[in-house]
């Protein structure tokens, strides 16, 4: 492997090429304000940036990291195996209301790739409320990997997407699909993201790579209450 490559518009050095990055926000797209790295893991936090705000007014909520193609909800048993075949699921118990969504880039070993130094980008989305409970703020709820999904071959986009599954259909919702409108040119390394009224979506060209593993978290509020934040990560392989 070329410990000398790029990786999504970085340059890379290292030995056998162990250091991955992926590409960081432009400065000029950061925003000040809350998010979750404030509160927790901080030393993780490379560099962010706000999104935008969105709606769920469905306790149900559709997550992919496929913008391509005609949209398709797998009918697997469990998310572990949607997520793992398809890269895709559905999530009830959502909290409803407005959710705020950041672009995170943090160092990969939040993951269990021993073999990474490197950053990965992560779309972090999280109920409005979440900052103002205990629960979260103590540290006494915990995020937890619901499935994975991994790609073993060279992978074009790094995209992850949101949606609250009432509103799958609607004209808002289906621009998102629309990649051609908003995803970056080619040779077009930073992250561009897509809020609608009850969705978001980002995506970031990749250099030739060697794949790619996307992971699905949730956080509840304790036990089994409401799903109140959702990160969907990009590392590459």
């Amino acid at each position: 492997m070329d410990g000398n490559r790029k990786v999504s518009g970085r340059k890379i050095s290292g030995d056998a090429g162990n250091n991955k990055q992926m590409v960081q926000p432009p400065h000029h797209a950061r925003q000040y304000g809350s998010h979750a790295y404030m509160f927790r893991q901080q030393e993780k936090l490379i560099d962010w940036m706000r999104i935008g705000a969105f709606y769920l007014n469905s306790r149900v909520a559709f997550l992919t990291k496929n913008l391509n193609g005609p949209l398709k909800i797998s009918k697997e048993k469990t998310i572990e195996k949607m997520l793992e075949f398809f890269g895709s699921c559905v999530l009830e118990n959502m909290k409803t209301g407005i959710w705020i969504a950041d672009l995170q880039l943090v160092r990969c070993p939040v993951c269990d790739l021993n073999t990474c130094d490197g950053t990965m980008q992560t779309l972090d989305a999280r109920h409005i409320e979440l900052f103002l409970k205990e629960g979260y703020r103590d540290g006494s709820w915990e995020y937890n990997l619901i499935g994975s999904h991994k790609i073993e071959k060279n992978v074009g986009q790094a995209s992850a997407a949101i949606f609250d599954v009432k509103h799958l259909k609607e004209s808002s919702t289906a621009a998102i699909f629309d990649l051609k409108s908003w995803a970056g040119k080619p040779n077009d390394w930073q992250p561009k993201s897509l809020i609608a009224f009850n969705a978001v979506a980002i995506t970031t060209n990749l250099q030739e790579n060697e794949g790619v593993l996307v992971k699905y978290h949730t956080l509840s509020s304790g036990t089994e209450g409401d799903i109140v934040s959702v990160r969907i990560s990009h590392q590459l392989l």
